[in-house]
């Protein structure tokens, strides 16, 4: 009987650890954190797997999970657009050491509460507010902070003492105020440090000459004054828009100051009553330092300076006069040059280009030491952009005040943040221009593929000389100084340029697959692997690019050429849109001009652009909208080879947007019918708010992201229900997926 009960528990025994081997293979705390924040990023649909109430992130496949062992490790939730906020419960993840959340719309206050062993904390690109926390401190393992692209407030709180493994803070483009704390010296560890964009005054902490490893330090557009502490020596010091001192900074601490001369033997003077009036004048004479010479000749010397003063500003006048008279002869009247910041919300202007020393007030670039310092090892961080050629009247569309451009801007040679190449480098990169090697052919110019010595595969932009933007070498730099400050993912980045020799020539990053009009239009075989996800997942991130222009920047960038031919696409078929910020190259009046080059982008431009040349974001949107009927119909905006009524796909498609029946037929017949046809008349719905002939009814581009989002949101959702692959569900199925959604 014994023997019985004792097999009778070791079975028992045996059987709750294989339960426990195949059912509990995540830490019970893990999965409770991960519920809680699941609920706090309200339930996402493209978090596949995720879920409220218990599960395995480990052995479950959760998305974005990484676990080594049964404890969750890793957070990968990046680009997800995912929106709610972060919770309370981070701090559960005990052995967490990745937590990536960036890039998505993450609001509510920053969390006080946070993994205690993260090694990298990765906030950035989201909409929380509140302060950065004083909990931070307990972080002993942070190599790595990005909390930039926020609306962080307050101060920067002195918690970094003890953060001696801190290698990258990123707090840019916030709304930070006060002064940086002492404590930022003891990141000993520190080799990149950016706070670019915020409003934070006050003098740089004296600890900070501590930072011996930094390496890039930016401190653009805040309010610091006084000095660059001494000994502070990285490699690309950026410190623009601050109000620094041009004085001679103080010498380094500690100061001791040198000792005292002996003074030589003082005679007593005679009693007041004794000294005669000579003696009182001798007297008087001997101690005093501002005698009588003295100041005749400081009198003369102010003088001089004044009267050399005055004919400096005569000479300079007289050339500025004659250069003018110049340049109005040559047909140029303005340049483009102006300072950009980050903003909050949609805001278009008539403000322009800008470069790292451009004041708001004159226009006039201030070169200091650590300005051209900086130049020797150029960094991509601040975004700026192509200016729009018209006076804005708000979100609602132009002004009738006619096109102009701000006065000429007197200014030291552009500091453009991308390597300069020399002629026989993109020479030798593109085999002297070989025809072989012409992959497009714009409106400014040919694009070539270069091959570099560094293994580096780039493209390389040779534009022609016609425009005087592009002659005058000083706009020229001054252009790309903004176009290379242009930060995102889905848009190409402008890795170098070229401008000696009276050559113009700039080199973008390499895309693999080739333009979105050339698969659509042109390539069979990749033709098919545009699933109708796949359409949607382009025009999203394409959505995305544009929003940055018109939305992030400020002013606002309008890209002027949005079309197919524009959106490069990647191995992953990622879109990547390209020339933005080109069209400042193109002289007011130019663009209107007909060339075999620019006649495919007539079939994009807005009815408001062929009437009077007035060109607004709200134009770009409406170009937006002629590429997602592309993307819809598979067919050119225009094609003098089909019917006379079908030739214009705007005027063909808009009557039919509303219509189910004519909607079906409309599709590109590549998808062969493979598609939600619920997917389809959303998208439809915002091609038909983005190719409205009023400016003022067209949304604006964030408006689109989130629509696009929210139709990739229940496409995910109806993958999970219908356990179907992600593009391929049958128009017939959609209506099995959600019936009792009946949102638009």
């Amino acid at each position: 009987m014994a023997w019985k009960l004792l097999e009778l528990h070791l079975g028992l025994v045996m059987v709750l650890f294989v339960l426990t081997c195949v059912h509990a293979i995540t830490e019970p705390k893990d999965v409770t954190a991960l519920n809680s924040l699941y609920i706090s990023l309200e339930e996402p649909a493209q978090l596949t797997l995720w879920n409220s109430s218990g599960g395995d992130p480990c052995g479950g496949g959760w998305l974005g999970v990484i676990c080594t062992g049964s404890n969750v490790t890793e957070l990968h939730l990046n680009q997800k657009g995912l929106s709610g906020n972060l919770g309370y419960s981070l701090t559960a993840l005990q052995q967490l050491l990745i937590l990536d959340v960036s890039g998505n719309n993450i609001q509510g206050n920053m969390p006080s509460q946070l993994p205690p062993l993260v090694r990298l904390l990765n906030l950035g690109g989201n909409v929380i507010t509140g302060n950065i926390p004083h909990s931070l401190k307990e972080l002993t393992n942070l190599t790595e902070l990005n909390l930039s692209h926020n609306k962080l407030q307050n101060g920067v709180p002195d918690v970094w003492t003890q953060l001696t493994s801190l290698r990258l803070l990123d707090l840019s483009f916030n709304e930070l105020t006060g002064s940086l704390p002492r404590s930022i010296g003891d990141l000993s560890a520190l080799t990149s440090l950016n706070v670019e964009n915020n409003h934070l005054t006050g003098n740089l902490p004296l600890s900070m000459s501590n930072l011996t490893n930094l390496q890039y330090l930016n401190l653009q557009n805040n309010r610091f004054t006084g000095w660059l502490p001494p000994n502070l020596n990285p490699r690309d010091v950026r410190i623009s828009g601050n109000n620094f001192s041009n004085q001679p900074a103080p010498p380094p601490p500690p100061y001791t100051p040198p000792p005292p001369r002996q003074p030589a033997p003082r005679r007593i003077p005679p009693p007041l009553r004794q000294r005669t009036p000579a003696a009182a004048v001798e007297s008087s004479e001997k101690s005093g330092f501002w005698t009588g010479g003295r100041i005749a000749g400081v009198a003369v010397v102010v003088l001089l300076l004044f009267a050399a003063a005055i004919l400096c500003f005569l000479y300079v006048s007289w050339r500025r006069r004659g250069e003018r008279g110049v340049r109005d002869n040559a047909g140029r009247k303005h340049s483009w040059l102006q300072p950009i910041f980050f903003k909050e919300k949609s805001v278009q202007s008539n403000q322009s280009f800008g470069d790292l020393g451009v004041t708001e007030a004159s226009g006039e670039k201030i070169a200091s030491p650590q300005e051209m310092r900086k130049n020797a090892s150029p960094m991509k961080t601040q975004e700026l952009k192509a200016p729009p050629s018209f006076k804005s009247n708000g979100e609602n569309g132009p002004s009738k005040t006619p096109p102009s451009r701000p006065p000429p801007a007197r200014s030291a040679k552009a500091i453009v943040p991308a390597i300069a190449y020399s002629v026989a480098d993109l020479q030798a990169a593109t085999n002297s221009f070989a025809q072989e090697n012409l992959i497009g052919e714009g409106s400014l110019g040919r694009v070539y593929r270069g091959e570099f010595t560094d293994g580096q595969v780039h493209a390389v932009k040779k534009l022609d000389s016609s425009s005087p933007l592009v002659q005058n070498e000083q706009d020229f730099l001054g252009i790309l100084s903004g176009m290379a400050r242009l930060r995102h993912g889905n848009i190409t980045e402008l890795v170098g340029y070229c401008a000696e020799h009276g050559q113009r020539l700039l080199v973008y990053q390499y895309i693999s697959r080739g333009t979105l009009n050339d698969i659509l239009h042109t390539k069979d075989e990749d033709t098919k692997r545009l699933t109708w996800n796949a359409r949607v997942k382009i025009a999203l991130g394409a959505a995305r690019a544009l929003e940055y222009l018109h939305e992030v920047c400020l002013p606002a960038v309008v890209h002027r050429n949005f079309k197919s031919a524009n959106v490069l696409l990647d191995d992953e078929l990622n879109p990547h849109l390209t020339d933005c910020g080109i069209a400042a190259l193109t002289p007011l009046g130019s663009d209107r001009q007909v060339s075999t080059q620019m006649l495919g982008s007539f079939g994009y431009s807005a009815p408001e652009y062929a009437m009077s040349g007035i060109y607004t974001v709200k134009s770009d949107v409406y170009s937006f909208g002629v590429v997602m009927l592309e993307l819809l119909t598979g067919r050119k905006p225009l094609d003098s080879t089909r019917l006379r009524a079908e030739q214009s796909l705007v005027r063909w498609a808009t009557p039919q947007l509303h219509d189910i029946d004519a909607l079906a037929k409309m599709v590109d017949p590549a998808l062969k019918g493979i598609y939600p046809a619920k997917s389809l008349s959303r998208f439809a719905d915002i091609i038909a708010l983005c190719v409205q002939p009023e400016p003022e009814f067209r949304p604006v581009m964030s408006e689109v992201v989130q629509a696009l989002v929210r139709l990739m949101q229940r496409a995910s959702l109806n993958k999970r229900r219908s356990g179907d692959d992600l593009g391929a569900s049958n128009r017939s199925m959609d209506r099995q997926y959600d019936p009792s959604d009946s949102s638009t």
